[in-house]
C-alpha cells in the first residue's frame, strides 16, 4: 500500500469541526483523565480563594504537581463562559488575555473563543504603551490579566474607555471603591450560579469559518502584524498535525508563551484534542526539575532551549575525558545494533534520560531552524527529536517530520491538509515557500492590501521564506525572501546559511550576515559578531570585547568558517559589538538594527 510522501499510515483520529466539538468530546472521552498538572493551591480548589492560604501563597518549584481533570475544565470554561455571556459580550467583541501561563489563562481562551467572542491573547513581556496599542488596535471591551501584568494594563485606564470589563486572575485586596477590575475566582462562581437557571452558552451559535482569534506577530523588521484566524484554521491543524506523529497518552510540559501560536494550538489545544496531560511549567530555569516531577513525555521547544541542553551535556563530556570516551562507545554500540532492529538506547544512555524523569520520548522543536547535528545528538540518545516549520498565519503547523520518518536538516513534510510548492525558482531549484490549504489565515486584520499581497489569487499564502522541495517532499529553508543578499554574480545569498556556519564557533555567541557596499557599490558579505564573553574569559584572559587577541580569534573563526562556505557567501568583513543584538519578545533578533552599537 502506498502511503504518499508520509511513508508510513497517518495516524486514524477523530475530525473535530469547532474548537468546542473538540473540548466537549475531549471530556466525554477523558472525563476523569489528568487535563493539567499545576500547583496552585486556588485553582486545584484546594483552598477559599481569598482565604489567609490563597493570598499567602507563592509559587515553589519544589512543590508538587496535582492535577485538574477534563471534566473540571470543561465546566470551568462553560461556567467562566456564561458569566462572560452575561456581560453582554457579543460575537464580534474582543476579549483580550495578558498574562502569564497558569490554569486560568487556558479557562479563558476556550470560554471566549468557543462561541462567544474573539480572543485576543496578547505577550506578557510587552510594555505600556505597547499593550495599549493592542487594545486599541484591537478595540477590545473586555480584558483579562494578573497581577504579573496589571501595571502595565491599567497603566493607561483613562485611555483605554473601551474597555469595559477588567477581570484581574488574582484577587487585590485594597482596591480602590472605583477600581473597574473584579476577581476570576468570584466571577466564576457566578458563573456557576448562573448556569443552574441559564445554560444558553453552550448553543451560542458558532461559525467555524468566521474571524475568532486574533494574533499579533512579534515581526523582526517592522510593525507588527495582526492575524485572523477561525476555528477551521485552528482545527486543520489539531486534526492533521497530530496524525504525523504518534503522541498520544502523553504529558507535555509548557515552557513557551500562549500567545505565541506555537505553543498554543501545539502546547495546549492539541494536547486537550488527544486526551494529553499539559503540567505548566515553573519556568525556563525549572524545566528540568518539572519534567521529572511531572513525568514528561513531551517537550515543545525553540531551537535555544534544547541547545542549551546541548551544551549542558556536552560541557560534561568534555570536562570528563573517561566519560566522554564511555559516551562515545556507547553511541557507536548503539547506532550499530539499530541497524539489526536493536535499540538499546535508553538503557545506555539511562543518565541523560532520567536528568529529565526517565519518561521523556518526544522533542518537537519549532519556531526557528535548529542545527541538524543536535537533533540527531537527541536522537541517538534515545528520544524522538525533530523538528517542523510553521507560521502564524498558517495556524501555525506548515509542515512537520516524523517519528520514524525524517530529516534532521529539513523542516518537515507539508502536514495532510497543506498543499506546498516552490514559485520562482532560481538556476539551483530555489524558490519562495507557498502554501494553500484550510489553515491557511483569514487575512490580516484591517489591513487588506497587506493580505492581497500575502495571500495569492489562487489561494496561496506566500510565506516570504525561500527554500526548495525535495523528491520525497521535504521541505528545506535557506532563508527570508527580505534577507536575501545579491552577490556580484548575481547570485542570491542566504544569510541565515552563513550565521548557521558561524555560530559553530565557540567564541561567537551571536551573529548578522548582511550585504554592506563597498566603494564599488558591490554587496560585501559582512558579519557584525558578538562574542561570547564567558569564553573570551576564560580562554583569551580578557573581559574587554574590544581587545585586539579578541578581534584576531574572531578573525581566525571567519577564515576556518569561510572554508566550509562558497565563493558568494564567504565573508569578507566582520565588525564586534559588545552588547547582545536588539531581540523582539519572540527573543528574535531585531535585523533591520544590527548596525547600532558597533
Amino acid at each position: 500500500m502506498s502511503y504518499g510522501i508520509y511513508k508510513y499510515p497517518l495516524m486514524d483520529l477523530r475530525q473535530v469541526r469547532d474548537l468546542r466539538e473538540m473540548l466537549n468530546t475531549s471530556e466525554e472521552l477523558y472525563g476523569e483523565r489528568a487535563a493539567f498538572l499545576i500547583k496552585d493551591p486556588v485553582a486545584l480548589r484546594e483552598v477559599e480563594p481569598k482565604s489567609e492560604a490563597a493570598l499567602a501563597y507563592k509559587p515553589n518549584p519544589n512543590d508538587e504537581y496535582r492535577s485538574i481533570s477534563f471534566k473540571q475544565y470543561a465546566s470551568d470554561v462553560r461556567a467562566f463562559g456564561s458569566y462572560l455571556k452575561s456581560l453582554g459580550i457579543q460575537s464580534d467583541d474582543k476579549v483580550a488575555i495578558v498574562a502569564e501561563t497558569r490554569y486560568e489563562w487556558y479557562v479563558s481562551y476556550l470560554a471566549t473563543v468557543n462561541g462567544l467572542a474573539i480572543v485576543v491573547p496578547l505577550d506578557k513581556n510587552l510594555g505600556p504603551a505597547e499593550i495599549l496599542n493592542n487594545l486599541e488596535r484591537a478595540q477590545c471591551n473586555t480584558v483579562i490579566y494578573s497581577k504579573a501584568t496589571a501595571d502595565k494594563v491599567e497603566a493607561n485606564l483613562g485611555e483605554i474607555n473601551f474597555v469595559k470589563n477588567f477581570i484581574n486572575m488574582d484577587y487585590v485586596a485594597d482596591l480602590a471603591a472605583n477600581h473597574p477590575e473584579v476577581y476570576f475566582w468570584d466571577v466564576l462562581a457566578k458563573g456557576y450560579a448562573i448556569r443552574e437557571q441559564d445554560k444558553s452558552y453552550d448553543k451560542l451559535e458558532l461559525d467555524p469559518e468566521a474571524f475568532s482569534i486574533l494574533l499579533f506577530t512579534s515581526g523582526t523588521t517592522s510593525k507588527s502584524k495582526a492575524v485572523m484566524l477561525s476555528h477551521k484554521n485552528i482545527c486543520a491543524v489539531v486534526n492533521g498535525a497530530p496524525s504525523m506523529v504518534d503522541l498520544k497518552e502523553a504529558t507535555c510540559l509548557s515552557i513557551l508563551p500562549l500567545h505565541h501560536t506555537y505553543e498554543a494550538t501545539c502546547g495546549f489545544l492539541i494536547q486537550i484534542y488527544l486526551g494529553n496531560t499539559i503540567a505548566v511549567g515553573d519556568g525556563l530555569r525549572h524545566i528540568v526539575k518539572n519534567a521529572d516531577q511531572a513525568k514528561v513525555t513531551l517537550f515543545l521547544m525553540v531551537p535555544a532551549i534544547l541547545e542549551a541542553i546541548y551544551k549542558t551535556i556536552q560541557g560534561k563530556l568534555n570536562a570528563d575525558p573517561k566519560l566522554a570516551k564511555k559516551f562515545s562507545f556507547g553511541l557507536k554500540l548503539t547506532r550499530f545494533l539499530r541497524k539489526f532492529g536493536i535499540d538499546i538506547r535508553k538503557k545506555v544512555f539511562k543518565s541523560v534520560h532520567d536528568m529529565f524523569g526517565g519518561e521523556l520520548t518526544h522533542i518537537v522543536i519549532g519556531g526557528a531552524a535548529i542545527e541538524p547535528k543536535i537533533l540527531d545528538f537527541f536522537n541517538d540518545l534515545g528520544f524522538a527529536a525533530i523538528q517542523g516549520y510553521g507560521l502564524t498565519e498558517s495556524s501555525p503547523i506548515f509542515a512537520l517530520n516524523r517519528e520514524k520518518y525524517y530529516d534532521s536538516a529539513s523542516a518537515g513534510l507539508p502536514i495532510p491538509s497543506m498543499e506546498a510548492k516552490i514559485i520562482n525558482k532560481d538556476a539551483n531549484g530555489i524558490g519562495e515557500i507557498v502554501g494553500r490549504g484550510p489553515s491557511i489565515m483569514i487575512g490580516y486584520y484591517q489591513d487588506p492590501e497587506r493580505t492581497a499581497e500575502a495571500i495569492d489569487s489562487e489561494g496561496f499564502y506566500h510565506t516570504g521564506d525561500y527554500g526548495y522541495i525535495d523528491d520525497r517532499g521535504f521541505i528545506y529553508i535557506t532563508g527570508r525572501k527580505a534577507n536575501i543578499i545579491v552577490a556580484k554574480n548575481g547570485e542570491n545569498v542566504f544569510p541565515e546559511e552563513v550565521e548557521f556556519v558561524l555560530e559553530r564557533n565557540e567564541i561567537i555567541k551571536e551573529v548578522v550576515v548582511y550585504g554592506e557596499r563597498d566603494e564599488k557599490s558591490e554587496q560585501i558579505i559582512t558579519a557584525e559578531i558578538f562574542p561570547d564573553a564567558d569564553y573570551v574569559k576564560s580562554v583569551l584572559g580578557t573581559t574587554d570585547l574590544n581587545a585586539p587577541e579578541v578581534r584576531d580569534a574572531v578573525d581566525q573563526a571567519i577564515k576556518n568558517s569561510n572554508r566550509e562556505l562558497n565563493t558568494q557567501q564567504k565573508v569578507r568583513d566582520f565588525h564586534i559589538r559588545t552588547e547582545p543584538f536588539p531581540r523582539n519578545t519572540s527573543n528574535k533578533i531585531l535585523r533591520n538594527r544590527h548596525q547600532k552599537n558597533v
